[in-house]
């Protein structure tokens, strides 16, 4: 069970050369789980660098571990980050708001 898991994590890392969403960083965020990712992809438009995670160049090996070091030394920041991961993911990308708009996209180009 993802959220059983998510819910004992510190972070969660993401090295991904390419990546079409980033729903594991949005689940883990919805989870309250601060995520260190590659900038590529849709993670931009999830991850807030330096707000609620950190974003790197894809490859950037030493970068994201100093990232990841930082962020679980600092406890007050993890708590930071860990309430404004939830935060975005709740205001952002809940389904009461996702739903709405995905309707109102199909039926625009339905002609409805």
């Amino acid at each position: 069970d993802v959220e059983s898991l998510l819910a004992i994590a510190d972070l969660i890392l993401l090295p991904s050369e390419e990546e079409a969403f980033g729903l594991a960083a949005l689940e883990a965020m919805s989870c309250a789980v601060p995520v260190v990712a590659t900038r590529v992809g849709g993670l931009p438009e999830v991850v807030e660098d330096g707000k609620n995670g950190f974003l790197l160049p894809p490859g950037d090996v030493e970068g994201m571990a100093r990232a990841c070091l930082d962020l679980l030394a600092d406890p007050g920041r993890h708590g930071e980050f860990r309430t404004a991961a939830r935060q975005r993911a709740v205001s952002h990308f809940d389904t009461s708001l996702i739903v709405p708009r995905y309707e109102a996209f199909y039926q625009e180009i339905l002609g409805a």
